[in-house]
């Protein structure tokens, strides 16, 4: 069974053949555009696959699988299904899900792997699976490659007492699980918006049963995204969000994208927090109750969570990592941080808070439960207490996927060397270079700038953030531009400051 490339939709050779594009093997997900990149015997064969990896490791071959709410996710997710039976899987299946719900499988059915069906906030058209072996961890570029070379060679074993067992009840237990503390004492009116993605039905019950004065916003789940993909970083949702904020008069709007497993804030004035100040605020609430908490940050993120005044009052510490939910998820594991904080919006709440997993629904109780424990400030003050920086959007000019990491490195020696020999960025003393992930170069002011590969699109991705004012801010991102330009495999911008 070795896929084939190049076979068109609607042609004998396509329902004989299975169809899976390599490029849909990204950094941690798998995503691919569902009919030209991949067919159900492209699906079957991925199974199959990942069925063999898990007895190749020595993984008990039992696995939670789940399906978001799309029109062939169901189909999808069977094929799937049918290719981990013949690998000699005991698949627990869970019906239609978001993706933390699965992950919450893992552990209340005490099964080690799972496998999502989802294309999260994309397209439609689109689909993937987000996977994991060991709980509550999901692939990461070793794992992703090396399933990729499986489904290429067609290197997979077929082996008998493959079973399938539909699961009852989860989906009651799940939000039972998230419901079972006490009731919020705050009387908070909320937008809850899901762009008709799968997480409407139980982002309503939850947060109803936490207490909250629940106004629904695009909840019903619709494959055709009427309105805006379900995307808490998007423009047109948040602007609905914020619209909706001032109509009803309501305390916040908590977003969710597609799977449900992140989650977008807007404060009482209908203004967007982004996702790594929010984190600030949360992680000030929970060193307060944890004192001396460690937590894990991407290297997008600002840099509050080393330099607020609040946070180092509370003997917290932060690292800061590699984006993308599977980094993060694993090193939060790894150094026993009480919580990771990514900027797109996945947050990793461990014991006592959580299990791990990146869980939409429990960050927005964690942000309620902030709220009720200041009964006397808006989330807009409680925003407008941090330190102020100013800090530009996530910019993606573009760069082929076979050239972007080239530029990265060649960048990051450059910077290294101005660094060793004492030179300046945008007028300023550069105070040190950070290379966990693409180059991040912090200045003599705190002033700092990141350029990185996307994990995912053939694009860098440039972050730039000070504390002193937005000129400073404006003049490292034309630094860092300035240097990109030298590069002609660098392209046009997706949008500029």
């Amino acid at each position: 069974m070795i896929p084939k490339s190049g076979l068109k939709p609607n042609s004998v050779a396509y329902e004989r053949h299975p169809v899976i594009a390599p490029s849909g093997f990204r950094e941690y997900d798998a995503r691919w555009l569902f009919g030209p990149d991949l067919n159900l015997l492209g699906v079957r064969l991925l199974g199959l696959a990942l069925g063999t990896l898990l007895n190749r490791r020595g993984v008990e071959p039992r696995i939670v699988t789940g399906h978001d709410y799309r029109s062939y996710s169901a189909s999808v997710k069977d094929a799937l299904i049918v290719g981990l039976m013949a690998s000699g899987c005991e698949v627990h299946d869970i019906g239609l899900c978001i993706t933390p719900m699965a992950y919450f499988a893992q552990f209340d059915l005490d099964v080690p792997a799972v496998a999502m069906v989802t294309a999260s906030h994309n397209e439609n058209g689109w689909t993937g699976v987000k996977m994991g072996l060991d709980r509550p961890l999901t692939f990461g570029p070793e794992d992703m490659a090396t399933l990729k070379a499986m489904v290429a060679a067609g290197d997979v074993e077929r082996r008998s007492g493959g079973a399938l067992i539909d699961v009852e009840g989860l989906q009651a237990r799940y939000m039972d699980d998230l419901c079972k503390g006490p009731k919020l004492k705050r009387h908070l009116r909320t937008v809850v918006a899901c762009g008709n993605g799968t997480a409407g039905p139980f982002a309503l019950e939850v947060l109803a049963r936490l207490g909250c004065d629940v106004i629904p916003l695009d909840c019903t789940p619709d494959w055709t995204f009427p309105r805006y993909n379900p995307n808490p970083e998007d423009l047109a949702m948040l602007k609905a969000m914020a619209q909706a904020v001032r109509e009803r008069d309501a305390d916040l709007a908590l977003g969710f994208d597609g799977d449900g497993d992140r989650c977008g804030v807007v404060d009482n004035e209908g203004h967007e927090i982004f996702a790594d100040k929010l984190g600030v605020l949360l992680a000030r609430d929970m060193a307060a109750e944890h004192p001396n908490a460690r937590f894990v940050v991407d290297v997008k993120s600002t840099g509050l969570f080393t330099t607020d005044p609040v946070l180092q009052s509370l003997g917290a510490t932060t690292e800061y990592w590699k984006t993308g939910h599977s980094h993060m998820k694993r090193r939060t594991q790894e150094t026993g941080a009480l919580a990771g904080f990514e900027k797109s919006g996945h947050y990793f709440l461990r014991e006592p808070l959580g299990r791990g997993y990146d869980d939409g629904l429990l960050s927005a109780i964690a942000i309620c439960r902030m709220l009720d424990r200041n009964p006397g400030k808006s989330l807009a003050d409680l925003h407008r207490g941090l330190p102020r920086t100013w800090s530009t959007p996530t910019m993606s000019p573009h760069c082929a996927d076979d050239a972007k990491y080239g530029v990265i490195a060649r960048l990051t020696a450059h910077m290294e060397q101005l660094h060793r020999a004492g030179g300046t960025l945008a007028g300023e003393a550069i105070a040190s270079v950070s290379t966990i992930n693409g180059v991040r170069v912090t200045l003599a002011s705190g002033s700092w700038g990141l350029v990185r590969a996307s994990s995912n699109k053939p694009e860098l991705v440039v972050v730039c953030e000070s504390p002193v004012s937005e000129a400073r801010m404006r003049a490292v991102f034309k630094a860092l531009d300035a240097e990109l330009s030298a590069y002609p495999e660098v392209g046009a911008y997706n949008q500029k400051i």
